[in-house]
């Protein structure tokens, strides 16, 4: 005779998967991206019925790039599941890219940890091997701790971290005396006395100083306190590519530093006597191979990482601390010097020169329409007059790219994600899907060359599913346009990296789009209907572009 035990007053013992997504919602967890496999399944449905929202998307790479740009525009850490091994493995391109940036990215992998099994890969050796950070839930015990640590890590130190989740921690009960114990890392302050005096003096005697703020501009209060600074000291306010649209109402701004610099801005910064980086890499794109910056000028960069500084080029001066913090206590330092609100580089004459001919579509260029093919400088002229000003334009990797980064306008630093720190070719559609969650109140704006489109064409699908408005301009030019410009005068077969015309509007009806091929400027007044009916999925513009030369950026970038 057998003896039933009444098990209705026991306490519910959570297990593993339930308190990763407990801590997760109570640390503020909205949305996660991933592809949902035996592995994390149970992980991500936990996070679901806490009330998280899970993005479905159809391959891992693409739910990483989607993860990797809603951090990016919506200031929140981005949260990624991913099945085991091959789940894992797939997403590693949009990890690196993420790791890169420095975007806040916590993934969350299921991890096998015995040998024999077929999943088996040492993917806390990939993880720190591509520059994330590499953690693990090591018990029930440490776990909901664990959790907390990467998540701070990724909020607080802008890192990519792996949190990897083994399979068989997963469906261990949680102790009884489990505690959550806050862990608090150390923010970003501002540098010592000594370093604030000696930047200030540089300010004071500089004639014509420069600032390009990079992605750690993009911070709480930096605009503003970065703004005030130019203004006490002279400075004119240039971004890198990420922090695009930072200081776009100022008069003193000018824009993109770089290889997508404009004549006036390239002028304007190899001119300069001071070059401040705040919160930015100084990298070979931003400083186009270092030849942006003239050889006397002295040079200066702010950074919460210490190991960044000088990283990519000599500096004069290198202070660590946060950048609204730094401003701030420079400015206060120049205001007790007595010598605050100096002209600097904020002359008359170079006011004239920021106004008449600073950005690309206010110079003149000819029009090499025809022959079935459009123009890519006519297209994005034209589409940057119809679109809305309030939009957030996403790009992939190209010979087209510097044509939408440049030539559409952006309404601040948030309406422009540039997923191109290891400037792969595919991300362009998973970062517009992703930037378009995060800003819900913009119209999304993809723009891809055929070569990307196609290798990121299963989020299409993601795409229509969320019933996103989103506009998706293909410059197609039917072939690897960079890789043709590049080995061109090597008189050297190029049919590997060149295709036949592809009727890509064909395929995205396909997936459900709206879609035109687009041949002249007449051919883009689909674009306006569209605008005008309301739309509530995606239109994608299969745009037949010209491709005679290497865009102005590549020849910068492969230096010909």
């Amino acid at each position: 005779m057998s003896t039933l035990i009444d098990m209705s007053n026991s306490p519910i013992v959570p297990l593993v998967r339930e308190a990763i997504a407990d801590t997760l919602v109570d640390l503020g967890v909205r949305t996660v991206f991933g592809v949902v496999g035996s592995g994390n399944f149970h992980v991500t449905t936990s996070l679901v019925a806490r009330g998280a929202r899970f993005v479905a998307a159809r391959h891992e790479g693409g739910a990483a790039t989607m993860a990797d740009a809603y951090a990016r525009m919506s200031d929140e850490v981005g949260i990624l599941s991913l099945h085991q091994g091959c789940g894992f493995t797939n997403a590693l391109t949009g990890i690196a890219e993420a790791a890169k940036s420095g975007t806040p990215l916590l993934v969350l992998t299921a991890e096998a940890t015995e040998p024999s099994s077929n999943f088996y890969i040492d993917q806390r050796g990939m993880a720190t091997g591509i520059g994330a950070v590499a953690m693990g839930v090591r018990s029930p015990r440490t776990a909901r701790d664990d959790v907390i640590r990467a998540f701070q890590m990724c909020r607080e130190g802008n890192r990519t971290v792996v949190l990897n989740i083994p399979l068989d921690v997963q469906d261990m009960p949680i102790p009884d005396q489990e505690l959550i114990r806050s862990r608090q890392m150390a923010t970003a302050g501002q540098p010592a006395a000594s370093d604030i005096e000696r930047f200030g003096r540089l300010l004071l005697e500089s004639r014509r100083p420069v600032f390009i703020a990079g992605r750690g501009s993009r911070s709480a209060g930096a605009r503003q306190a970065l703004r005030q600074l130019g203004e006490h000291c002279g400075a004119l306010l240039a971004t890198s590519a990420v922090a695009r649209g930072l200081f776009v109402d100022d008069p003193w701004s000018i824009d993109v530093s770089g290889g997508f610099s404009s004549p006036v801005t390239a002028d304007l910064i190899g001119s300069a006597d001071l070059v401040v980086g705040f919160g930015c890499a100084l990298n070979m794109w931003t400083m186009r191979h270092g030849r942006l910056i003239a050889d006397d000028a002295a040079v200066v960069q702010v950074d919460i990482d210490r190991l960044a500084i000088g990283k990519h080029r000599d500096v004069t001066l290198g202070l660590v601390g946060g950048v609204t913090e730094t401003a701030e206590a420079v400015s206060r330092w120049i205001k007790k010097s007595n010598e605050s609100d100096r002209e600097g580089y904020r002359t008359a004459e170079v006011k004239d020169r920021i106004a008449a001919g600073l950005r690309w579509n206010q110079l003149e260029f000819q029009d090499r329409t025809g022959d079935g093919r459009i123009d890519p400088r006519t297209l994005s002229v034209e589409i940057n007059r119809m679109l809305p000003s309030e939009r957030i334009v996403s790009v992939d990797s190209g010979n087209f790219l510097g044509y939408p980064s440049m030539y559409l306008d952006v309404p601040d630093e948030y309406g422009f994600c540039f997923t191109q720190a290891f400037q792969s070719v595919g991300l362009g559609l998973a970062t517009g899907v992703g930037a378009a969650l995060a800003r819900p109140e913009r119209l999304p704006v993809v723009c891809c060359g055929d070569g990307g489109f196609l290798m990121g064409i299963s989020e299409m699908e993601t795409a229509v599913r969320l019933q996103l408005p989103m506009l998706i301009i293909i410059y197609d030019d039917a072939m690897y346009g960079a890789e043709v410009h590049h080995f061109a005068n090597e008189q050297v077969p190029l049919d590997t990296v060149t295709f036949p015309d592809t009727d890509l509007a064909a395929i995205a009806r396909g997936y459900g789009c709206h879609a035109a091929t687009v041949r002249t400027v007449e051919d883009l007044s689909v674009v306006e209907r569209w605008l005008a009916e309301g739309p509530e999925r995606p239109l994608v513009i299969d745009a037949k572009v010209t491709s005679h030369e290497a865009a102005w950026w590549l020849h910068e970038a492969f230096g010909h």
